[in-house]
């Protein structure tokens, strides 16, 4: 193994259980990029939970990126600094920083990148893991199969000819962990102090996983940010995706399903989603068609019950949300910031149903695109962190944020939004281009300084209290005390948003979540 320790770039090799890797050293860092975790699920391994990575003779090149799983390009990956990478079902790889291939037992922090279920990887620009491995952790990105290639029940929708759960996404993520658990004290991690983060479907991704008995004992510690529990299709609901799918490709004998290019399945799910967002839907999938199951084996309830009954047993967590999430979706749509009264009564009409007068007279400030987006952020993504909080705090720590800094981009209008944390973490808002959207100077420097001291002492010691923060105290449904991270010092609230939180105290859980 080589430990040379010049600051000076250079190549590095080390061993792994597979073989030898070529990785490099720059401003202190190394990193190791495009690493194996998995066989490529390709011709029949396509729709099959993955199968772990063979061997390698040699030594593996990783100073570059591989290729990220397919799926259609966005103007939301270029927001958020996605550069549009070429794209292959052989994508099932991850990255790996660390200040040194040693002895030294550092906390690991495993990052799932989030996207809808249908977007991302983990060699976004955003997530480049120098900085927080400079704070002398190990960071680990991951890619995992999107869409219709990881969030598909096949088997249900062909009557069985088919393989594939509607899991095999989460299958990625678990032998990526089960990876980081044989491998990660080569490049100076610990493998019994691993602690998972992610965001948006990285964050429900994790709820997902709390939830899931073969992820048990993959990690110990959790910090899911803007998504939660609240997640899972039914076995009905996705074998209606699993079928809208084949329609699309038009295959008569639905084994040839199997050996039809990628490009084509992703044309076919670009057609379903379109159904769904324009709001035909003749498959009744809803807003993401694609994400986990509840098949009764592998996710066997909702997430958000078996966390209730003690699944996450003794796992720390911190979690929270943007102030205004919603803005990400909505603040660019002319017709929901042209909305009036009526128009938001409608829409929390047909959102909360029975529930609809409580909903109205909780959000009554503002304008109705304000009211609007308030009520969706809190539906979608803070009731839901509120109540993985609850369920979770009886049987291990639990801290709860808000993020309440705002974009300046197109003179703010995204607000306090989605994803507007993620540079902050990570400490990449100074790369080039991202400052834009997520802001720069002082200010956001010292934020961005607080963020992951507090993420990274989370990592190290379970409890994310720093001098910046001072003590930030466990989570309780009494004082539900919350640490806001903003413009200035963070600072504990109590009881946030009280008033309107309390209208969804009586919601159903299915009705809560994206």
């Amino acid at each position: 193994m080589d430990r040379r320790t010049n600051e000076i770039d250079e190549a590095v090799t080390i061993e792994t259980a597979n073989g030898k890797l070529v990785g490099s050293r720059k401003d202190g860092v190394l990193s190791f990029k495009g690493i194996p975790y998995a066989a490529p699920p390709v011709g029949p391994l396509r729709w099959r939970m993955p199968e772990p990575a063979t061997p390698w003779p040699g030594v593996r090149d990783a100073t570059v990126f591989a290729r990220i799983c397919p799926q259609a390009p966005s103007q939301l990956e270029s927001l958020l600094g996605a550069a549009i990478a070429k794209q292959s079902e052989d994508c099932l790889y991850l990255n790996v920083w660390t200040q040194g291939c040693d002895d030294a037992k550092r906390p690991v922090m495993v990052w799932i990148h989030g996207g809808g279920f249908i977007l991302g990887a983990g060699s976004q620009g955003i997530y480049n893991g120098k900085y927080l491995a400079a704070r002398d952790v190990v960071v680990v990105t991951i890619n995992y199969r999107l869409g219709a290639f990881g969030f598909l029940d096949m088997a249900d929708a062909t009557d069985g000819k088919l393989q594939g759960t509607g899991n095999e996404g989460l299958g990625d993520q678990i032998l990526a962990l089960d990876w980081v658990k044989r491998n990660i004290a080569v490049f100076g991690g610990d493998p019994d102090n691993v602690t998972i983060f992610g965001e948006s479907a990285g964050g429900m991704s994790i709820g997902a996983l709390l939830a899931c008995a073969p992820a048990q004992g993959l990690f110990q510690k959790a910090i899911p940010q803007s998504g939660a529990a609240h997640i899972g299709h039914d076995r009905e609901r996705a074998a209606r995706a699993g079928r809208a799918i084949l329609v699309e490709l038009g295959v008569g004998d639905v084994s040839r399903a199997l050996e039809v290019p990628h490009g084509a399945i992703i044309k076919a799910q670009i057609a379903v989603l379109a159904e769904s967002r324009e709001g035909k839907d003749p498959h009744k999938l809803g807003r993401l068609p694609f994400q986990p199951v509840i098949d009764g084996t592998f996710l066997p309830v909702a997430p958000i019950d078996a966390i209730r009954a003690g699944s996450a047993e003794g796992i720390p967590i911190l979690t929270g949300t943007m102030r205004e999430e919603w803005k990400l979706f909505s603040a660019v749509d002319p017709r929901l910031r042209l909305m009036g009264a009526k128009g938001f009564a409608a829409r929390a009409t047909r959102l909360a149903k029975e529930h609809a007068p409580d909903v109205l007279a909780a959000y009554n400030d503002g304008s109705p695109f304000e009211r609007f987006n308030a009520m969706m952020t809190d539906k979608s993504f803070t009731v839901p962190a509120i109540r993985l909080a609850e369920a979770q705090a009886p049987r291990a720590p639990v801290y709860v944020y808000r993020f309440d800094w705002r974009s300046r981009f197109l003179g703010g209008i995204m607000g306090s939004c989605h994803a507007l944390e993620l540079a902050f973490v990570f400490g990449t808002h100074r790369e080039k281009l991202l400052g834009t959207f997520f802001g720069t100077g002082p200010v956001a420097e010292a934020l961005s300084r607080a963020t992951i001291d507090a993420w990274t002492a989370f990592a190290r010691t379970s409890d994310p209290s720093t001098p910046t923060t001072g003590p930030w105290p466990r989570y309780d449904s009494t004082t539900r005390q919350t640490m806001i991270f903003g413009n200035g010092e963070p600072h504990l609230a109590t009881l946030p948003d009280e008033a309107r939180l309390r209208a969804w105290d009586n919601v159903p859980e299915r009705k809560l979540g994206p």
